[in-house]
């Protein structure tokens, strides 16, 4: 092709065509127009490479504007910009310097600069703890890794997909900051901007676990969670059902999950007659394998309890007995499940209906007094100090609870290995029966 004098109109008036167009520019020694069949337009710089090699540099993308900066490879240039920058890459060119090594090297350089960076983000930092986050213990994941990941930024879905960044979370927060960079007063930020209390706290546990890793593992050199305000554990909790108030308990959970026109029960009411008889936490009911359930012993592994240390529960017959009225799902290794893959969730739903259903039998029986309120962890403690009542040994009820105290308590609990497999059986019995004569 003809070189011509290119002008910044007539570059303008250039039209697109069907195929990739180069127009030589005879103001500037190998520069040329590159015209897309999209119409983007940009500069090019062809020669000859010290080895005779026919080359080409992209200059970068036509700027039909004022020019904004020193000319440089890979910003917008006016056409002067880009006869400027062409001059300027041949004297470096006549000088010996080979322009593609060179830019070769320097696309490489930043290339390893974004690396580092995203090895060094927060992003990142946070993916590798997770990956790491185990009980030393067990050598398993927390029970509520989950819930943790979630206010760092990331959801980690059931069926072991990548995590994903949760919408405005810290991981997207910070998503070009490095780990080492978040200062005390980003994390008090991060803290206060929960909406409550037990919410800020999570996130200031969260956030030290995090740090508290990256800062072991040599990831960082300050703990920005050190001195940062963490609100304070709410006062312990007292509360206990009496026995009017464990009859209603027991009533409403034959009607809850039920909608109209409903065939099947769901698997919730169980659930609470079943904490109420057996004292256990609610997960570790709540998340029962078939494989953890032999006739009338539950055996959880200590990857599923507090302490991390297994347990043995025997069950009383009215336990077993609410456990064979659970609908199952073929092929699924949880008993309570509502789609045959994962145990059920959404307890605090659950708990909202359990509560409307009691305040409407009481105005539907004319009692004007709503029921004080409790949380389903209440339960828990009702069963215990219940079983304390009916002269079961303190050290016994603790075995029934999986407490580590007492008995089994400190150096003692290491040499004493004894299951009171018997005497926890003969407790939830007379329990059972007293719980039967409660609610009958």
């Amino acid at each position: 092709m003809t070189k011509r004098a290119l002008s910044a109109g007539g570059i303008l008036k250039i039209k697109a065509k069907g195929s990739r167009q180069e127009i030589p520019d005879d103001g500037a020694a190998g520069l040329h127009l590159v015209v897309q069949p999209s119409g983007a337009k940009s500069f090019a710089l062809r020669f000859r490479r010290p080895n005779g090699k026919r080359a080409k540099v992209t200059l970068g993308p036509f700027n039909p504007n004022e020019q904004v900066g020193e000319p440089r490879i890979g910003a917008p240039l006016t056409l002067a910009a880009a006869r400027a920058l062409t001059g300027q890459l041949n004297l470096e060119r006549a000088g010996g310097v080979d322009l593609v090594a060179t830019q070769r090297v320097q696309r490489q350089r930043r290339r390893l600069n974004i690396t580092e960076a995203e090895a060094h983000s927060f992003g990142q930092a946070t993916r590798d703890f997770l990956k790491n986050h185990t009980v030393r213990k067990t050598g398993e994941k927390p029970k509520r890794w989950r819930e943790t990941a979630s206010l760092l930024g990331l959801y980690y879905p059931l069926d072991g997909k990548e995590p994903t960044v949760v919408k405005g979370g810290l991981c997207e927060q910070w998503r070009d900051r490095r780990a080492d960079e978040i200062n005390s007063d980003d994390i008090y930020t991060a803290i206060q901007s929960k909406d409550t209390e037990p919410t800020r706290r999570r996130m200031a546990d969260a956030l030290a676990t995090l740090y508290g890793w990256l800062l072991k593992n040599r990831r960082v050199r300050i703990d920005p969670c050190a001195g940062v305000y963490r609100p304070p554990a709410p006062p312990s909790r007292h509360r206990t059902l009496n026995d009017a108030e464990m009859r209603e308990v027991w009533k409403a959970c034959d009607k809850l999950g039920i909608r109209p026109g409903q065939n099947s029960r769901p698997p919730w009411g169980a659930i609470v007659k079943l904490l109420l008889i057996t004292g256990c936490r609610l997960n570790e009911i709540a998340r029962l394998e078939e494989a953890e359930l032999n006739g009338d012993l539950i055996s959880l592994p200590p990857s599923r309890t507090k302490n991390h240390l297994p347990f043995e529960l025997p069950l009383p017959p009215l336990a077993v007995e609410i456990l064979e009225g659970v609908p199952r799902i073929t092929d699924c290794k949880f008993i309570f499940s509502t789609n045959g893959r994962s145990p059920v969730s959404g307890f605090s739903k659950v708990k909202k209906q359990l509560d409307e259903i009691i305040a409407k039998h009481r105005r539907e029986n004319g009692v004007k007094t709503k029921m004080p309120p409790f949380r389903i962890h209440d339960l828990r403690r009702t069963v215990s100090t219940e079983m304390n009542g009916l002269g079961v040994l303190p050290h016994i009820v603790e075995q029934v609870l999986n407490h580590q105290s007492g008995a089994r308590g400190g150096v003692a609990g290491v040499y004493n290995r004894f299951a009171y497999l018997e005497e926890k059986r003969a407790a939830l019995r007379a329990w059972a029966d007293r719980v039967a004569r409660i609610v009958s």
